[in-house]
């Protein structure tokens, strides 16, 4: 087997472990960023949306498990977001989707449906209105989680994370 297949999941133990543990110290009026699917988008947009949507799927039901929420809102959101942010693959364009400004759009439009979804099914307050949900519990986390991308950018590693 090739090893790039379990990279993901090796990169996904620690981040769990601070998405868990970590992020809820920093949350602003409890809106957290989710900086899995940093890792999930990221290697959408390496690989493409066959890969990403499996990887999505796969790490989505893994966080589910081991965070103790609602099993499968996380992986159902996860897949979703990880299927649109694969039509943003190219195999010309690779370089300028994860090492550009452009990844952080990216992060932005793909993370704020993940958050959007995983609201709608995690949210058992039916008193909530629609616009709440869209801004807070989808736009908000979105632009917070692609701050937590910005690394990626500044960074960027020449040879990747895949």
């Amino acid at each position: 087997m090739n090893i790039k297949n379990f990279k993901p999941i090796i990169y996904f133990i620690p981040l769990a472990v601070i998405q868990l543990t970590v992020i809820p110290l920093i949350a602003v009026d409890n809106i957290t960023p989710n900086i899995i699917f940093i890792l999930i988008a990221y290697y959408t947009l390496m690989f493409g949306q066959s890969y990403g949507t499996i990887l999505g799927f796969a790490l989505g039901f893994i966080f589910d498990i081991i965070s103790g929420g609602l099993i499968g809102a996380s992986m159902i959101s996860f897949t979703l977001s990880a299927f649109i942010a694969g039509y943003f693959y190219s195999d010309n364009k690779i370089d300028f989707n994860t090492k550009s400004f452009f990844f952080l759009l990216i992060i932005f439009i793909c993370g704020s449906i993940n958050s959007f979804i995983y609201a709608v099914i995690s949210n058992s307050n039916t008193s909530v209105n629609t616009f709440y949900i869209i801004l807070f519990e989808g736009l908000l986390p979105g632009l917070y989680t692609s701050l937590f991308g910005l690394p990626f950018v500044i960074i960027s590693p020449k040879k990747g994370l895949s």
